[in-house]
């Protein structure tokens, strides 16, 4: 149901891509009771574009998050997102270690993560043909979607398959079913 777009001024490796996206995907889906299938993640390669902050030319690694506003979400659960999406990046990145990470991304750093941005941009949507719920929502919509979950997965759909196990093991969806 979001969409995080990475913007990357250093050169990220497929499995350096592919834990950052799991990480995302975990971080967003247990702090807002989001299946993973509905949590997506782009990644594009900024080193060549014009980026300017205060003014100057400071290309910079950044994150930005379109979310569902509203539905008890506060502040505070989008401050804690960041500080776990940070924290998940140096893991990732090894803070402060490695090759290309001098110079300009966070104080003299192309391989700091400058800044986390959430945008409460997304009013409304589809995604695998099923409209978004409301943001504070998404419990009583995973109930009434279990049907049609079942019934895509009945019919072959890995991706729904995946959206039952993930709900059957989760203890935070479990009592969804």
């Amino acid at each position: 149901m979001p969409l995080y777009e990475i913007e990357h001024i250093i050169p990220l490796s497929s499995p350096q891509k592919d834990d950052l996206a799991r990480s995302i995907t975990q971080i967003h889906s247990r702090l807002f009771t989001t299946p993973s299938l509905f949590v997506n993640v782009r990644f594009t390669d900024t080193a060549s574009h014009d980026v300017y902050i205060g003014g100057k030319k400071r290309p910079a690694n950044r994150i930005l998050a379109h979310v569902r506003p509203g539905g008890g979400r506060s502040v505070e659960h989008f401050t804690t997102l960041c500080a776990q999406i940070t924290a998940a990046w140096d893991r990732v990145l090894g803070e402060g270690e490695g090759e290309g990470r001098e110079g300009g991304g966070g104080g003299g750093d192309d391989g700091a993560l400058r800044a986390v941005f959430v945008l409460g941009t997304i009013v409304a949507g589809s995604e695998v043909g099923l409209a978004l719920p409301a943001a504070g929502e998404d419990k009583k919509w995973l109930q009434g979607n279990v049907g049609e979950f079942e019934k895509r997965a009945k019919a072959g759909d890995g991706e729904f398959r995946d959206v039952l196990e993930e709900m059957r093991t989760r203890e935070d969806l479990r009592e969804l079913l």
